[in-house]
């Protein structure tokens, strides 16, 4: 809890230095400030659409998918089924890495592989929130061949790690 103020505070203290920044500028060069405001508003119309519909898409799945779901369909032998929900897991997820290690650590003694928590960890790094802004400066293209690569890097890295772990168990 003291976290998520902390960092509540730290959000509101860059909105205000930004505020202010904008206003130091507005008095010495007023066109420019202008000009600020105005590329932020074009840039903010362009991405609006897809912030909307990536919050709609991230409420509904906060509510519809529990980590009990998720526990209950990653056992080790849940095949491609298993692969595919620790990517899309990963990739929905919300918050810092760390604050899922207790349930990641809670999946590993309930069964899960070390491949589908490597998966998880690797997908994490596809975040959602930031697809919009990816897609602005980059453009779709780009946008889903990266996505792309780093879901099948996942794959790989989760083969990989789990090929270590088994090595390492046999000495």
């Amino acid at each position: 809890m003291k976290n998520q103020i902390k960092q509540t505070n730290r959000n509101w203290i860059f909105l205000i230095l930004t505020i202010a920044l904008l206003a130091i500028i507005s008095l010495i060069d007023f066109p420019i400030a202008i000009k600020i405001i105005l590329d932020f508003w074009q840039i903010f119309k362009q991405i609006l659409p897809i912030l909307i519909f990536v919050f709609i898409a991230m409420f509904l799945l906060n509510i519809f998918i529990k980590p009990k779901i998720i526990a209950k369909h990653l056992s080790k032998e849940s095949g491609i089924k298993g692969w595919f929900i620790a990517i899309v897991s990963g990739i929905i997820s919300m918050g810092p890495i760390y604050a899922w290690y207790p349930l990641l650590a809670d999946l590993k003694e309930k069964g899960t592989s070390n491949a589908l928590i490597t998966a998880f960890i690797y997908s994490k790094a596809i975040k959602i929130q930031l697809l919009p802004m990816l897609i602005y400066y980059f453009g779709w293209v780009f946008t889903i061949i990266l996505t792309f690569y780093m879901i099948i890097f996942s794959i790989i890295n989760g083969l990989i790690v789990e090929r270590l772990n088994s090595l390492k168990k046999q000495t």
